[in-house]
């Protein structure tokens, strides 16, 4: 199956949209929630389980995987999908924005410390070419460029994958951030130039950028959605708290092409999601369900449930009546809160199968109800 991307539904009530991206591993049906499994695979879950949960599309960090195990070990294995015994589509990202961490640590860091770099030697130098980091495993530098991101997903095999661009922080100067948007786009052209040298059967998002300029911004969606890419994700720095992402999402989603799927990088919290389907967003990829699994959180269509509270310590219930995931069907909040309060590993593995399934399900809920003009 040939990448392919078809609008089923338009909403009658907002931009919200139901489609389906159609990739060589399965169909995706829009919008849907994309979770992340930075090392190629789920932090507590198995590539069965996850299949078995019904999670159309699973992102994969480039520049983890390009550190251990690397290219050429997945690409002998015979790409991502049977390295990790994945059935469904796989999204690989550039690297672009962990080379940005490093240089100024995560976006929380990087706002806290109003965009000064870090001087601790990981990144040696950003430039025309690309970027030169020392690997945080082995000290190696390695020296990540468009083509060489490019190269390593066609090795990792992935159904879409992501030119490669600079992530400049939040607080950058006006000349900086343009001068940075120039050179992005100028990666990006040679992302594209490497990926239709060798298509592989594979789909390319460009990365739209310009912070929060809304010239920036427009002027990005413009000069990307001239090129031949097949699809265009909204990266950079989309502010400083969920009114300005929004404001942002708000005004670029008029401006992508609406025949081509696009795609929120990083965002996937429930508030977030909520406030950005009505504009039309079709995927979103966060680490957040995951994470908060981990850390204790549960997610209900009544709020999130904290299992380390004392009240959960006698309820002989599930977590939901009527969720149908594995954890809900066989095992008792009582249970659970005994996992967590003990520290059992099998706890993060009950969690996560819960929060996946409510993504899932969640996303679902948003399909029927754009079908129905009611988002």
């Amino acid at each position: 199956m040939e990448f392919k991307f078809e609008v089923i539904h338009k909403s009658k009530k907002s931009r919200a949209r139901v489609g389906r991206i159609y990739t060589p591993h399965g169909v995706i049906d829009t919008p849907s929630f994309v979770a992340v499994g930075t090392n190629g695979t789920l932090k507590a879950l198995d590539s069965k389980a996850v299949d078995e949960l019904g999670l159309q599309l699973m992102f994969c960090n480039t520049y983890h995987l390009l550190l251990q195990p690397g290219p050429g070990v997945v690409k002998n294995a015979g790409g991502l999908h049977s390295f990790m015994n994945r059935t469904q589509p796989i999204i690989t990202d550039s690297g672009g924005f962990q080379v940005f961490s490093l240089a100024y640590g995560g976006v929380y860091s990087e706002l806290k410390s109003k965009g000064k770099k870090k001087h601790d030697g990981t990144v040696l130098k950003i430039n025309e070419e690309g970027a030169l980091f020392r690997s945080y495993r082995n000290g190696d530098k390695i020296l990540l460029t468009p083509e060489s991101s490019i190269q390593a997903q066609k090795d990792f095999g992935a159904d879409i994958i992501v030119a490669f661009d600079e992530l400049p922080p939040y607080h950058i100067s006006s000349e900086k951030l343009k001068a940075s948007l120039e050179r992005t786009h100028r990666w990006e052209k040679r992302s594209l130039d490497a990926h239709v040298a060798n298509k592989n059967g594979q789909a390319l998002y460009a990365v739209v950028h310009g912070g929060l300029d809304r010239n920036l911004r427009k002027k990005s969606c413009e000069y990307l959605s001239s090129l031949p890419f097949d699809g265009y994700a909204i990266g950079g720095s989309v502010g400083k708290d969920r009114q300005e992402m929004l404001g942002l999402v708000t005004d670029v989603m008029p401006w992508l092409p609406d025949d081509k799927p696009n795609h929120l990088l990083g965002i996937g919290d429930l508030p977030s999601i909520a406030g950005a389907i009505p504009h039309g967003v079709d995927t979103f990829d966060s680490s957040h369900p995951t994470k908060c699994a981990r850390h204790g959180l549960l997610f209900t269509k009544t709020g999130t449930v904290r299992i380390a509270q004392g009240g959960n310590a006698n309820l002989l219930q599930p977590i939901e009546d009527d969720c149908p995931c594995p954890t809900c069907r066989h095992y008792t909040v009582s249970y659970l809160h005994h996992l967590f309060k003990a520290k059992e590993t099998t706890w993060a593995i009950l969690a996560t199968i819960h929060n996946v399934a409510f993504m899932v399900q969640l996303m679902e809920g948003y399909r029927e109800q754009i079908l129905l003009d009611l988002v």
